[in-house]
């Protein structure tokens, strides 16, 4: 055998060795049965085909847990915020907001806005939460309830509509982080869904509220809207145009998701009662209407050209 060639000593050794009961390797940050692991839950991989984000927005850097549990919002009556209710310009296209809950019932595209606009102020001055069931719609009466369907899986989630938009051709509705998510459209950005408004009940004096979402933190308010009362002479295009700085400045922050390849800075231009979102200047007419396409073929619309 092998062992009668070896040194004594060295023998000596091997044979403690085989003897002994190895150590269990050490796992530094592992955890045992008495010390359960802390599920950390980390934002799903999210394509950024169809437009369901842009630049800085997306998904938080953490998402709560459970987060398809979260309920659907509740319809009961609540009363309308006049301010969302006034007519306003987009893309020079009118926009005429319904003055009470009406029936409502159409098809297109759901898109979903994130954590760019979380704590942001809303159309009805309450801060955006991507983490409840609300949702922002051109003209629907704010605050109201609606039943979103996604047509391709048929998951249905009820939300409060509570801000204005989405302004994109095709785009019906844009949804919170979590309505997006139980309806399956995170990963897509987008997807077809049926928008049906929920009525009130037969009486004429019930109050919709809110279903309270899952405790978290408490948004802090939004900063006041910059806002402008003269703009260097130039040529600008303008996006919008808003008796509310609020809603101005809710656009401007949509469009800064939507063309965030634009170089120009966004201006909120105080006028009279309107406030008008405008964008530039430009050294030239030409100029201004080459980004006028580029963003009509982005989003469908076509900006207004304004010299002044």
């Amino acid at each position: 055998m092998i062992r009668r060639h070896l040194p004594p000593a060295l023998l000596l050794l091997l044979l403690s060795a085989c003897g002994s009961t190895p150590e269990a390797p050490v796992h530094h940050g592992g955890t045992s049965a008495s010390n359960p692991p802390v599920r950390a839950t980390t934002p799903p991989p999210t394509q950024r085909r169809g437009g369901g984000y842009y630049k800085d927005d997306g998904p938080a850097d953490e998402i709560p847990e459970n987060l398809e549990l979260t309920p659907d919002a509740v319809p009961r009556w609540e009363p309308l915020h006049k301010p969302a209710l006034r007519p306003y310009e987009v893309f020079g296209t009118r926009y005429v907001p319904n003055t009470s809950v009406q029936p409502y019932k159409a098809r297109g595209i759901a898109s979903w806005y994130g954590k760019k606009f979380h704590g942001q102020k809303t159309s009805i001055g309450e801060p955006y939460d991507m983490f409840a069931m609300t949702a922002a719609h051109p003209t629907l009466a704010l605050p109201s309830y609606v039943r979103v369907t996604h047509l391709q899986s048929g998951r249905s989630v009820v939300v409060r509509v509570i801000d204005r938009g989405p302004f994109h051709a095709g785009r019906i509705i844009d949804l919170s982080y979590t309505a997006a998510y139980k309806l399956g459209l995170i990963q897509g950005g987008s997807g077809q869904v049926e928008v049906e408004a929920i009525l009130p009940g037969e009486g004429t004096s019930t109050v919709y509220a809110e279903v309270a979402p899952p405790s978290r933190p408490a948004l802090p308010p939004s900063p006041p809207p910059s806002v402008e009362t003269a703009l260097p002479a130039g040529t600008y295009l303008q996006l919008g145009a808003f008796a509310n700085a609020d809603n101005a400045d809710n656009l401007k922050r949509h469009m800064e998701r939507e063309l965030d390849w634009i170089g120009e800075p966004m201006h909120i231009l105080r006028a009279g009662n309107l406030h008008r979102l405008q964008l530039g200047p430009y050294t030239s007419r030409p100029a201004a209407e080459q980004v006028a396409e580029r963003i009509r073929g982005a989003l469908g619309f076509k900006p207004t050209i304004v010299v002044r």
